[in-house]
Parts: C-alpha cells; sequence; structure tokens
C-alpha cells in the first residue's frame, strides 16, 4: 500500500461550455444519478439548461459534489454536459488503473471523506481545494486491476437484479392501465380525500437545536426513504406536525427539474427524529376513500403530471407548486374494493422482488 494525495489520483476537468440548444438531450444533472450505481440511464432536458456547465467526455467519473452525502457518483455514458454543482474526474493513470478508479469515486473510502470537507449548511458542497490534499492509501495497480475485475463483474449482476426489479414495476404500470385506463370513473380532487396539507419547516443558521432534516430526494426516487437526510439546525425544538408521520403522503413542491416538482411518496411509519422541510407539503390522507398504493400509482401517472407540470411556476430556476395546486390535482377514483384489489396485487409484485 502507497499513500498518495488526491490531485496525484485525479484530474479535476473544470471546461466548461455554455450550453446551447442541442446540448439538452447530452445534459447529465446530478437527478440523474442513482446513489450507488454507476451506469447513467437518465439523461436530458426539456430545453437547454442555464449558466456554464461542466464538458464531459466518454469514460469520465462524475461526482456530486454538493450534497455528498447522497454519494452520487456515475461514469460519463458519452460526451456532453454535466452540472456544475458536480465534478468531471479523470484518473492519473501513472497511480490508479482507469478500471479500478470508478470504483474508488464510489467507494465509502473517498466519499466519507468528502462529505466530511464539505463546507456549508444548507447545500454542503466539496470543494477541489480540500479534496486535492485528501490522502488515501492505494494498492499496488496489480491489485487494483485484480479489485476491478471482481468490482465490474458483481456491477453486472447487480444491473442484472436491477433489471429484474424495473420489469416488476413495468408489470404494476400495466396491471394500473388494464384495471384504471379505459374505465370511465370519476374525477376527484385531491382535496376532496386529503384531511389537511401542512408545509415543512426550514432550517435556520442561527439555530442551536439540531435535528435530522429529510432531503428531496428521500420522495424523488418513487419510494420513500428515510435514510435521506441531513443535519439541520433550527431556533427552537421543531413541533410535532414537522415530524414525519406514517400517515402522511409527502409532496416535492420546488426543485430545479420540472419532472421532479410534485413527485411523491408515503412514509412507511412514524419517524419522530425526521423532520420535513419547506420544500416538501406533508398530506393526510383519508384511508376510508382511497388506498396509498392506489394514490401512488394514479399520482404518478401522465394525466396527473400534466396538471401538476402545468400549474409549476418558475422562480430563479427553481419550479414551485403549493398546496392548492396540489388539493385542486384531479384522479380518478374506483371503487376502494377495486383499488385494495390492486394494492394486493403489488403487494404480490413487490414479494417478488424482495425475492
Amino acid at each position: 500500500m502507497s499513500v498518495y494525495k488526491f490531485a496525484d489520483i485525479a484530474f479535476n476537468s473544470t471546461e466548461k461550455k455554455k450550453p446551447e440548444p442541442e446540448d439538452k438531450n447530452v445534459y447529465i444533472g446530478l437527478e440523474h444519478l442513482d446513489p450507488g450505481i454507476l451506469q447513467v440511464t437518465r439523461y436530458g432536458a426539456e430545453v437547454a439548461p442555464k449558466g456554464d456547465k461542466l464538458v464531459m467526455k466518454k469514460g469520465d467519473v462524475l461526482f456530486g459534489r454538493r450534497r455528498a452525502y447522497q454519494k452520487k457518483v456515475g461514469i460519463a455514458p458519452f460526451d456532453g454536459i454535466f452540472s456544475a454543482h458536480g465534478m468531471v474526474l479523470r484518473p492519473k493513470t501513472d497511480v490508479i488503473d482507469p478500471g479500478f478508479f470508478p470504483f474508488f469515486i464510489s467507494s465509502d473510502c473517498f466519499l466519507d471523506e468528502a462529505i466530511r470537507v464539505s463546507v456549508g449548511s444548507l447545500s454542503p458542497t466539496a470543494n477541489w481545494k480540500d479534496l486535492k490534499e485528501l490522502q488515501f492509501e492505494l494498492p499496488s495497480r496489480d491489485e487494483q486491476r485484480a479489485v476491478a475485475e471482481i468490482m465490474r463483474a458483481a456491477a453486472k449482476t447487480k444491473a442484472g437484479y436491477r433489471a429484474l426489479l424495473d420489469a416488476c414495476d413495468d408489470l404494476v404500470k400495466s396491471q394500473f392501465v388494464e384495471m384504471f385506463g379505459s374505465a370511465n370513473y370519476p374525477l376527484v380532487t385531491a382535496s376532496g380525500f386529503v384531511l389537511g396539507f401542512r408545509n415543512g419547516i426550514s432550517p435556520s443558521k442561527k439555530g442551536g437545536v439540531h435535528s435530522k432534516v429529510l432531503t428531496l430526494s428521500a420522495v424523488t426516487q418513487g419510494r420513500f426513504d428515510p435514510s435521506s437526510w441531513k443535519d439541520g439546525t433550527f431556533k427552537e425544538t421543531p413541533p410535532a406536525d414537522k415530524r414525519v408521520s406514517g400517515r402522511d403522503f409527502y409532496i416535492c413542491r420546488g426543485n430545479g427539474n420540472k419532472r421532479l416538482v410534485g413527485t411523491a411518496a408515503f412514509a412507511d411509519k412514524d419517524y419522530p427524529d425526521l423532520v420535513f422541510p419547506d420544500t416538501l407539503i406533508a398530506a393526510a390522507v383519508d384511508d376510508s376513500k382511497i388506498d396509498r398504493t392506489y394514490l401512488s400509482c394514479a399520482w404518478a401517472q401522465p394525466a396527473a403530471r400534466r396538471q401538476i407540470e402545468a400549474s409549476a411556476r418558475t422562480t430563479n430556476g427553481t419550479f414551485k407548486i403549493n398546496q392548492e395546486v396540489v388539493g385542486g390535482v384531479r384522479i380518478p377514483l374506483p371503487p376502494l374494493g377495486l383499488q385494495q384489489e390492486f394494492a394486493d396485487f403489488v403487494a404480490q409484485v413487490d414479494k417478488s422482488k424482495f425475492r
């Protein structure tokens, strides 16, 4: 094992360009990177992104330096542009094997250190001036190549399982369309099956009370992720109605990516140690009127998405909705028994996914 500074391991490419209209098709943002998965399968934007972006080349390692605790690392699948809130990293091949490099950047060994040196309270960010001084032990080049071969095989297996999980999700979507797509069920606004809405609470830079605060990625991945949180400070202890409840449907009310505004998920149980932020709306759903599994699927359908995106307003590059918009979203409401029949089907598919 030899010790190297990160600046001796990686080259930080800072080449930038101002996006042109056609660049919208080859843009990768932090929202396109999935934690723990190097393969990038989502990309592109509705319009050309604003502001200078980083130039990336196929094979570059993309690191989400903003909110590094989300541990987002990917390999560029093509030449294009990358979010300026990230880094484009390339291996210094006299020190580190190119095949080993992506696995090193995505490892806890590197990411935990990147999180440690991140600065800022609301959006902690890892800066190159701090990263480049970090020191890491690396095995010999021969050992690196051997490890990389094993990791590639593991990643291939993981991708195969992921494809099976995606197939299960597609099956659920198909079943939803088959059961509810052609029937003329009454359209009901969300306010008709929600007992009440609550906005979250934002941390304060001057606060002295610490608490775990959910991040938007806790709901924007299509499921509720209680591990997606950061430390926040408040002037006083956040009240109980600002803490995560298992009865609530949490809806993203603001995001720089229009496709993520309005995405939502149910908390699976109460989390009294977690506070939800002002960027989320909590909807207390009346279970006697609508099944939560049905609602989760209906909310993600194109008809509901069109309503949400048409109502989103942009402020300083952030798309936003409010409680009024959420309460006005209309979805078809079939009989509760039929909703529960669909929920039973989803539960069986979930068992297959678990196996």
